[in-house]
């Protein structure tokens, strides 16, 4: 099994070169290089789509938006399609949500990990 990386917003902006967000963009493709190479396996979170979405609709002028916008439509098509090389994550239905948000209280205050008090 490979290892996951998830595309957070601020790495998933990068590839996109959404204007003001990249100025990060070539160490973000160098390091997506080297985690292709060893086979990681990335994903792209709902919230990383919104977010970017949002990000776009409120940078610069109209022009630059919808550019930028068919760029970002392209990349999460291709996410859906299995053409990036990025997969979205499984997006649970409302069925799925109802049956594990009431026990999220109890959950949240548990320790994760065996030795951490």
């Amino acid at each position: 099994m490979s290892s996951i990386c998830l595309m957070d917003t601020s790495i998933f902006l990068g590839p996109l070169n959404v204007p003001n967000y990249n100025q990060h963009r070539a160490s973000v493709l160098e390091d997506f290089k080297t985690y292709s190479q060893a086979g990681c396996t990335f994903l792209l979170p709902m919230a990383t789509i919104l977010e970017t979405g949002n990000h776009i609709a409120q940078n610069g002028d109209g022009t630059m938006q919808r550019k930028t916008a068919i760029r970002f439509v392209k990349e999460v098509k291709a996410a859906f399609t299995g053409e990036a090389p990025w997969r979205p994550t499984k997006f649970p239905n409302t069925t799925e949500i109802l049956l594990w948000i009431d026990q999220f209280p109890d959950l949240a205050g548990k320790n994760k990990a065996p030795l951490k008090l």
